[in-house]
């Protein structure tokens, strides 16, 4: 009965995702932006059953709830369900994972409001938590008339990307929400970031790619094939040539797949990049243009320091954060003005 329970849970929440994300297409399409806006979105967020699900094992069963006895051949609904997990949390309001699960739960259900309260306790518990970060600004909006991401949902944003500059639903919100505030640049610029996660071809990346493209027509960029692939488009601000070259002596660390990362930040500031480039190690050597078209957002890009400190790194991880084995080199740092290319020798083991 349990299993039976489980899948009908995960039947009731797919088609209440889908009721809850179409009607986001249709006022996307009405306010001129193409379908392909929200593909990714839908593409995301139907993982989500899943993770519920899984939380529901740990923390949502009849059996793991103090005082709530299981009933054997007694069908329980998803109301109920949530009656329950709504009076665990009266009893232990300090059970996080709980308060995710009440969350994502009534996201699903069609009830943003109530889903953003879930997410506001957690963000109480774990003021750290990405994932709660994320989801009370597409909440947030989602409760909204107008699906605007502003106020405290975009600064939610920022700061979940920060803290984990990987987020796949952080990054497609913040673009979002920059191009729903006319800053085209900077929303195909965070999108950019995104792509490196998604499988070519893919119908989410050609949706990105899509949503790309849309944004710099509005910013007036040239198309993307107009420089090399490690290039972005020259920005009207900041820019910054960079040569990267492996040493030597480090050839032979050098593995099939490794991912090079060459990046600016500011000097004496917060260690998110200013602009990234990511390439694929095989390329070495490399020359890179960084730019304000790769600004997570515009309050942090070249332009707005006056030095930076530049530096390359080959990934055996593929992951931006730093790892043991990584290989790195950089320029130290350097005026943003600079009109000469800047030299990097790979030349260490992190």
């Amino acid at each position: 009965m349990i299993i039976a329970f489980y899948i009908a849970a995960a039947v009731m929440i797919s088609v209440a995702l889908a009721a809850l994300l179409l009607p986001l297409v249709r006022q996307g399409r009405r306010s001129g932006r193409s379908a392909g806006v929200f593909a990714l979105t839908l593409a995301i967020a139907f993982v989500l059953p899943l993770s519920a699900g899984a939380l529901y094992l740990l923390v949502g069963t009849p059996a793991a709830l103090k005082g709530v006895s299981a009933q054997a051949g007694a069908p329980i609904s998803m109301q109920q369900a949530i009656t329950e997990l709504r009076v665990h949390l009266t009893q232990q309001p300090e059970d996080l994972p709980a308060w995710m699960l009440l969350a994502q739960t009534s996201a699903m259900l069609k009830r943003p409001t109530d889903a953003r309260d879930a997410y506001d306790h957690a963000l109480k518990l774990d003021p750290n938590n990405a994932e709660a970060m994320v989801g009370w600004a597409e909440n947030d909006s989602m409760a909204r008339s107008d699906h605007k991401i502003d106020g405290r949902a975009r600064d939610l944003l920022k700061r979940a990307v920060l803290l984990h500059p990987d987020s796949q639903r952080g990054l497609w919100l913040l673009g979002i929400s920059n191009f729903q505030h006319g800053e085209y640049r900077e929303a195909a610029a965070t999108w950019r970031l995104l792509q490196p996660q998604l499988e070519p071809g893919s119908n989410v990346a050609k949706a990105v790619a899509e949503q790309i493209a849309m944004a710099d027509a509005r910013a007036g960029v040239a198309p993307a094939g107009a420089t090399s692939s490690a290039e972005a488009p020259a920005s009207k601000g900041g820019a910054l040539q960079v040569q990267v070259a492996l040493a030597p002596a480090l050839k032979d660390k050098l593995r099939p797949g490794d991912t090079l990362f060459v990046y600016a930040r500011a000097d004496n500031g917060p260690p998110m990049p200013l602009a990234v480039a990511r390439l694929d190690a095989s390329q070495l050597p490399a020359s890179v243009t960084l730019s304000d078209a790769m600004a997570m957002t515009p309050a942090m890009k070249l332009s707005s320091v006056a030095r930076v400190f530049v530096g390359a790194r080959i990934s055996h991880s593929g992951q931006p954060i730093a790892q043991p084995g990584d290989l790195e080199g950089d320029a130290g740092v350097v005026a943003v003005d600079s009109k000469t290319p800047i030299k990097i020798s790979i030349d260490k083991v992190h």
